[in-house]
């Protein structure tokens, strides 16, 4: 295995860099090493990100540069913009790394170093204490110099841009702590008597390499923590099949995902997942789709019904023709959505962003002060306490839980509502969403199905539903209206087998006629059939009343002149809408319906939802203007809808929701979209910011407290009153646990119940 160059360690080959220098080739072990080797002679090469990459900081989004690096403002390693199913723990390697060669040095530099304190003293026994500083200089230096550079590197970056950040103060105090320990053990004399405690002067290896070891054990917990946050993406892009079964001449052959092109026919297995997005040509089956809805209910699937890469074919073989490929598919989409979710800045973080500005030059600010008042007034050694005191204040204030608070409680909870199939536009949305109290929506397609149903079948005295159906559906096979439509399809779905139609005649908004089985059937309004003398539609017509008045289209049908039934057609309301509605009305908001449909109709499904305002036969300019209004009188609006007529509307709102079913238009409006388009989305989208809005006031909580309690402790407020001084060992460590608590807390966001049913 090759050995580093640089700093002598065996190359792991998931992490190896090489370049070709003097005719042979060098292995790297690490971004540092290459980096260094880059910077005193020639190039390094890693297996680089896909052309075109954009890297970024997770704390200051507006940093971004084609390349790896640090960040200026915070030194954070940089990551990409786009989520990649391969992701880079190179950092994670590194700092693990150093940590346990850390580890290995400073167990035995804290025991030589703390002997004294065990009863008897053995180690001063063995070792005597000219020697133990030396030893101490010699564990301490590797540890220091070595394990902390980065810390060291970006702190330095940090001044010579003025971007002061968590890295300066580590810099300074484990730095100060080292360099002070390093000239008393070489040049002791140097020390006046103020420095001295019973005549030697006090060194602090053990603290600065404690501070590194506990600073690089935080980095690495945050590291495994922040890759856990991109855990729900990561299964999304997972999801995809590596090969699909393409159909050619009448030959089956596996291929790569990636030759996939839009109009192949693919054949698509039972238990396998569909490769791309398509429709079925032949066949049928029921797919699982709660990769991407979150719904466990399996979805019955037939000729000409769309399917979504990635779902789960359950039962039946069928052939589908591939509509999107590659990044077009819904999967991919939803991928880039989320990733650029992830990235985006929730307006709270400007409270975090303005407070941590102003917070390090405080915090150094601080430190001189604590230094100057225990080098005045402080118990002897003065300076040797004012020294660990001013050390203490600027390791324990590091600034990194606060500027962590906000973006792993937005990056937790727009992956967990990815999972849940409610997908995110930015983190702005979110602390939005919070806030509102009325949630706008259109009725078609978004509180029912949006396609006509039949809804009822009533029959006169003598005549059979099933047989009715058959012979109706037989004539109206023949006609385009949406409602005939409604007819054949529920024909089909009850297995009735459909007869061809002889004479056919349809007269434009009356009705149908034909002859079938050599019976004449006639369909229409109860006019079109009066005029054709038919008997016995006395009895039906206050039926059909009953029907209407609940917003239902009527279809009255006679055979060979006689009234036989009739048919009432509807857009029916998913089943999911009731359920949505009254979990909403439990959140505290308020549903008003705006729909350009007739008003009987939306009044019908209105009083039988519980919606508390209606508004019908409105113009896509009037919804927009509606929702303009509610503003005006000082209402937080969401607005959820599914067609071109509702993005201006969605535009409108303070939070558009565009059902993930409807057009691309209305997509592009909205801040929020519906995987599954159902008002349950909303629900869980509620919930989810609400719950990710106080996860992040948690976070900032916890921070603010930290800092506002630890720094003082650390200058030694308590010292005179109960003689307690803060170790910068001690310091070290909280900061490392309240960055951890943060992540902890964030993460808790993973399992957040969104609906009843999870």
């Amino acid at each position: 295995m090759p050995i580093d160059p640089i700093c002598g360690m065996q190359v792991d080959e998931s992490t190896e860099y090489k370049t070709e220098a003097g005719g042979e080739t060098v292995y790297f072990c690490s971004d540092h090493c290459k980096q260094k080797f880059l910077n005193g002679e020639t190039g390094a090469e890693k297996k680089e990100a896909p052309p075109g990459t954009t890297y970024t900081c997770p704390m200051h989004l507006e940093i971004e540069q084609d390349h790896p690096g640090d960040c200026p403002k915070c030194g954070m390693a940089l990551e990409p913009k786009d989520t990649s199913a391969e992701e880079d723990d190179s950092e994670l390697h590194d700092m693990s790394r150093r940590f346990r060669i850390g580890l290995a040095f400073t167990l035995p530099l804290f025991i030589i170093s703390m002997g004294g304190m065990i009863p008897g003293d053995p180690i001063g026994k063995l070792i005597s204490a000219d020697l133990s500083k030396w030893i101490e200089f010699a564990l301490a230096t590797p540890v220091v110099l070595w394990a902390g550079f980065p810390f060291f590197k970006r702190g330095w970056k940090s001044f010579k841009g003025w971007n002061l950040n968590m890295f300066t103060l580590i810099g300074v105090g484990t730095g100060t702590a080292y360099l002070y320990s390093a000239v008393a053990t070489i040049a002791p004399n140097i020390f006046p008597d103020s420095f001295r405690v019973h005549g030697k002067v006090s060194l602090y290896f053990e603290s600065a390499a404690v501070i590194i070891l506990l600073v690089l054990l935080g980095q690495v917990l945050e590291l495994r923590a922040r890759k856990r946050t991109g855990a729900a993406i990561r299964e999304l892009m997972g999801l995809a099949p590596k090969q699909a079964r393409i159909v050619r001449d009448g030959e089956e052959t596996d291929i790569p995902l990636d030759e996939v092109k839009e109009g192949d026919i693919l054949r698509v297995r039972p238990g396998e997942k569909i490769p791309v997005d398509g429709v079925i040509t032949e066949g049928k089956s029921r797919i699982d789709e709660s990769m991407l809805t979150g719904e466990p209910t399996p979805v019955e699937k037939g000729k000409d019904d769309s399917v979504t890469g990635a779902t789960v074919n359950q039962t039946g073989s069928f052939l589908m023709r591939a509509t999107r490929v590659g990044r077009d598919t819904v999967l991919s989409q939803i991928v880039k959505m989320v990733a650029k979710a992830q990235r985006s800045r929730a307006p709270i973080q400007h409270l975090a962003d303005i407070f941590a500005a102003r917070f390090v030059p405080a915090v150094i600010g601080i430190s001189i002060v604590s230094f100057i008042i225990w080098a005045w007034v402080g118990p002897e050694p003065r300076l040797a306490h004012a020294l660990v005191n001013a050390v203490a204040v600027l390791i324990i204030a590091c600034p990194c839980a606060l500027g962590l608070a906000t973006p792993m409680s937005i990056m937790v909870g727009v992956g967990r509502g990815a999972k849940s199939g409610v997908i995110i536009k930015n983190a702005e949305v979110l602390e939005v969403m919070e806030k509102i109290d009325t949630i706008v929506v259109d009725k078609t397609g978004t509180l029912t199905e949006g396609r006509p149903a039949l809804t009822d079948c009533i029959v006169s005295k003598g005549f059979d539903k099933g047989k009715l159906l058959r012979l109706v559906a037989s004539v109206e096979q023949n006609s385009e209206h949406p409602l005939a439509a409604a007819l054949t399809d529920a024909a089909k779905e009850q297995g009735l087998a459909l007869n061809s139609a002889d004479d056919f005649d349809s007269v434009t908004g009356a009705g149908v006629s034909a002859t079938v089985d050599g019976q004449t059937i006639l369909a229409g309004r109860p006019e079109f059939l009066n005029d054709r003398n038919v008997t016995g539609l006395d009895e039906l017509e206050d039926k059909a009343g009953d029907l209407e008045n609940h917003g239902k289209t009527v279809i009255f049908a006679a055979v060979d002149g006689k009234a036989a039934g009739l048919m009432a057609v509807a857009d029916p309301i998913k089943t999911s809408t009731p359920d949505a509605i009254r979990s909403l009305h439990e959140l505290g908001l308020e549903i008003h319906m705006v729909t350009g449909d007739n008003e009987q109709t939306a009044r019908s499904v209105a009083g039988e939802l519980g919606i508390d305002e209606v508004r019908a036969g409105v113009k896509p300019e009037d919804k927009h203007d509606y929702v303009k209004q509610l503003r005006d009188n000082g209402r937080k609006v969401a607005m959820a809808g599914d067609g071109i007529n509702d993005a201006p509307a969605l535009a409108a709102a303070n939070v558009g929701i565009a059902m993930g079913t409807g057009t691309d238009v209305a997509i592009e409006s909205a801040g929020v979209t519906l995987v599954k388009g159902n008002l349950q989305g909303i629900v869980k989208s509620v919930k989810l910011s609400r719950a990710v809005m106080r996860n992040i006031r948690q976070n900032l909580f916890f921070a603010f407290i930290y800092n506002s309690l630890g720094i003082p402790v650390a200058a030694g407020l308590l010292y005179p009153f109960f003689g307690i001084l803060l170790s910068p060992m001690i310091a070290a460590a909280a900061m490392s646990c309240s960055s951890v608590s943060v992540i902890t807390n964030a993460l808790r966001l993973r399992t957040v119940a969104l609906s009843s049913k999870e």
